[in-house]
């Protein structure tokens, strides 16, 4: 079978922690691209959904309780604090 070659860049520190992540499992950095694009193509599309942290259901969760104490008058005013710009 012909192989094609992929050139990825990355950080060095990254690459080695996936380096020895993957050795744990018996698996090179190569299989774990291959795997990928084999799952890719199984899904049609990428293996996991792309998110944003601020939006997980936790924090949703934290800011709609906050938001309900705040309409119900259990929150606390805090003032102002002047900070100086350093530019």
């Amino acid at each position: 079978m012909k192989t094609a070659v992929i050139t990825i860049r990355t950080e060095p520190e990254l690459k080695a922690k996936v380096e020895e992540l993957y050795a744990h499992f018996g698996i090179t950095v190569t299989d774990a691209v291959n795997m990928f694009f084999h799952k890719s193509l199984m899904n049609g599309g990428l293996p996991f959904k792309p998110s944003d942290p601020f939006y997980s259901e936790e924090n949703i969760k934290h800011l709609e309780e906050a938001f309900a104490r705040l309409k119900a008058g259990q929150s606390t005013v805090h003032e102002l604090i002047e900070v100086e710009d350093d530019d």
